[in-house]
């Protein structure tokens, strides 16, 4: 098995923690279950009408994303195939047409989203101090769920955002943080030097990453007693019955489970060395691994439409302080998840689902850092589309199975 534990050129990737069961992925109560659009042309056009949409487009394939600056500069959907290629991305079209903002939080969509942890623990930035860990208390900051990032720089190929907030977390101490974050298409000639293998000619391909810098814009060090941010990447996927997503185990590392109850068998199958979660928007649920029981790379292969989607993340080694997102003040505040896999289905008895999405996730280390200091998190996604005997030799390359393996496991 391939493990790709690089901080420099080639595999630059990291795994984030997860919303706990109280949370009920935001305005999930107000929203419809909705679908992205069949196609990638479809789903620009839908988001143009709407709102200002950069696209990046490879010249030297169909390879294209679209990002939204207003909403944090996110990568909302890709394509390997052009226009007419299917849209790779979740977008919440019944919330975006809309335009009304909804409590809580503002579920856009989108595969590369900027967010900032902890969610939980007595570091919180998601609750008022003395307030009540429960739902009707977390509210997502409005600066990395409403307000614009503003466009810093272009290329053809790349798209530059900054923003400087304010925030404030559960103990009360005030953070002045500064974010600068590039979306990069990678052309498709580059693929291989993420994947450790050559692409077949008929393989269709989109990869892209973000590079994303907090940096300490005030007077006072971020430490374990004051409080310490972390970089938090999620990215939301069109689901389909047949998509599971498939984590390497390091260390024979434990799989976390605590978010919404035990896990189905027939949906979570762990071993020493890999683990299988179903991802068909049909049961919610959640899986994490903390730093010592994970690689810089997760994945998921969707069967139906031949689609293996590789996420790679930075991952310091020796760097084990990450914020812990539980929805209480007694958990240990830096002893949480790098790496997170969440399935979107209904929240509770009488409760519309929000949409028919799965999220894989990647947090940075907790910044400890003093005025001035500055620290950056790499999230990369890919995507790979084609005749399985064309995929399968990748699979086994980075994952060390078999496609036959992924496909049967679940």
């Amino acid at each position: 098995m391939k493990q790709y534990l690089l901080y420099g050129a080639l595999l630059l990737a990291a795994c984030g923690p997860g919303r706990q069961q109280q949370e009920n992925k935001g305005s999930s109560a107000n929203q419809p279950a909705i679908r992205s659009a069949e196609h990638f042309g479809a789903d620009v056009a839908f988001l143009k009408r709407h709102v200002e949409t950069i696209i990046l487009k490879d010249s030297t394939s169909n390879a294209a994303i679209a990002i939204v600056p207003a909403w944090q500069g996110r990568v909302m959907t890709s394509t390997a195939a052009g226009d007419t290629g299917r849209s790779l991305g979740w977008v919440n079209h019944a919330l975006i047409e809309s335009g009304e903002l909804q409590p809580h939080m503002n579920a856009y969509g989108g595969e590369d989203r900027f967010w900032l942890g902890p969610e939980g623990s007595r570091n919180s930035f998601y609750f008022e101090p003395g307030d009540t860990f429960d739902f009707a208390h977390w509210q997502v900051p409005a600066p990395i769920d409403t307000e614009p990032f503003t466009v810093a720089g272009r290329s053809p190929h790349t798209v530059s955002f900054e923003r400087t907030m304010q925030l404030t977390n559960y103990k009360g101490n005030t953070f002045h943080i500064k974010v600068n974050r590039t979306i990069t298409l990678i052309a498709r000639r580059d693929v291989r030097n993420y994947i450790g293998t050559d692409l077949h000619r008929s393989v269709q391909a989109v990869a892209f990453h973000s590079a994303n810098t907090i940096s300490n814009a005030g007077t006072q060090k971020w430490d374990t007693a004051y409080g310490m941010p972390s970089v938090w990447i999620l990215g939301m996927f069109a689901a389909s019955g047949q998509n599971t997503v498939v984590i390497p185990i390091r260390n024979k590392g434990k799989v976390n489970t605590n978010y919404f109850g035990a896990i189905p068998p027939e949906r979570l199958k762990t071993g020493e060395k890999i683990a299988y979660f179903k991802a068909d928007a049909k049961y919610r649920s959640k899986i994490g691994l903390q730093p010592n029981a994970c690689y810089n790379y997760l994945g998921s292969y969707d069967a139906a439409n031949r689609l293996l989607t590789i996420v790679q993340f930075t991952l310091p080694l020796g760097r084990n302080l990450y914020v812990n997102s539980s929805w209480d003040t007694l958990s240990p505040p830096f002893g949480g998840d790098v790496i997170n896999a969440y399935n979107d289905g209904i929240p509770g008895e009488g409760l519309p689902q929000l949409g028919q999405f799965f999220e894989l996730e990647s947090s940075s280390p907790a910044a400890g850092l003093k005025p001035g200091g500055r620290l950056e998190h790499y999230h990369r996604t890919i995507h790979l589309q084609g005749e399985e005997k064309r995929l399968a030799p990748v699979v086994q390359q980075l994952f060390g199975v078999s496609l036959a393996e992924i496909k049967k496991a679940l």
